[in-house]
């Protein structure tokens, strides 16, 4: 029997499945929480990865050590990814030190606070809008170039449940994280001919340094509704990521993923 399967060229040079060995990744949002978690699971699975952050360099430094220590390659890469020109900035330097980018994760974000429609300005659900729609807007438009001609890229959108689940007194979150489901998903076919896949990582809270001031019965509601029991952890959002970021998922593209215990199953 003679096969007539052939090579495809753009699979990494070395490494299993998972294997993103010869992969440049940028994830945006870095220095802490699920960003800096997605970051180090990319880099042990043999990427070089570009941290970004933009206001607490003490803090970039600090993960960019942890990250370091794993025996991973990387940058710190400063920037504003709502403002066009510092996105433009940072992909160009990206790309002159570890090379052009094949794995973006859409991962920054701004403060959340909860309140009613009537305590919000315009301004903060266009801060919304800005992080969640125009900076995955940028830094794709950034990035496809080399992506559409190497017929093979990774775009990763970090959403959130509050979308499927419509939490109240949060409507400006909520309505952005909707828009970047939206975009994504269109993004996805849009892109699929090129071999690019588009897809969304929609977490359930998970603690992490901005949760720190929670209180302990909004903890305790919260948990009682996981049917697994269990609080997730920032590897299980950086685990899910590496999977979408690898060979084996690329037949995977618009969709969303929600990474919470099974609380929006219904």
């Amino acid at each position: 029997m003679t096969s007539n399967s052939t090579q495809n060229t753009s699979l990494p040079a070395s490494g299993g499945s998972f294997s993103l060995s010869g992969r440049v990744a940028l994830v945006t949002g870095s220095s802490k929480g699920l960003g800096k978690a997605i970051a180090i699971g990319l880099g042990r699975a043999g990427a070089k990865v570009a941290l970004n952050y933009f206001n607490d360099r003490t803090k970039a430094e600090k993960t960019f050590a942890e990250f370091s220590k794993t025996g991973a390659e990387g940058i710190l890469a400063r920037a504003d990814v709502t403002d066009a020109k510092d996105v433009e900035r940072m992909v160009a330097e990206t790309v002159k030190t570890l090379g052009p980018i094949d794995i973006l994760v859409l991962n920054a974000t701004c403060e959340q606070p909860q309140l009613p429609i009537e305590q919000y300005e315009w301004a903060f659900y266009q801060r919304m809008l800005d992080f969640f729609i125009k900076s995955p807007f940028l830094l794709t438009k950034a990035c496809l170039a080399h992506m559409k001609q190497k017929k093979w890229g990774r775009i990763v959108n970090i959403g959130s449940e509050v979308f499927q689940r419509g939490v109240g007194n949060f409507s400006a979150y909520v309505a952005a994280k909707g828009g970047q489901n939206g975009w994504s998903r269109s993004m996805a076919t849009e892109l699929a001919r090129f071999g690019i896949t588009v897809n969304m990582i929609s977490p359930g809270w998970i603690p992490v340094e901005r949760h720190e001031n929670d209180s302990q019965d909004a903890k305790d509601g919260y948990l009682a509704m996981v049917p697994s029991g269990r609080w997730g952890v920032p590897e299980d959002i950086a685990g899910a990521t590496v999977f979408l970021a690898s060979e084996s998922a690329g037949f995977i593209t618009g969709q969303n993923i929600c990474i919470n215990g099974g609380l929006t199953v219904a």
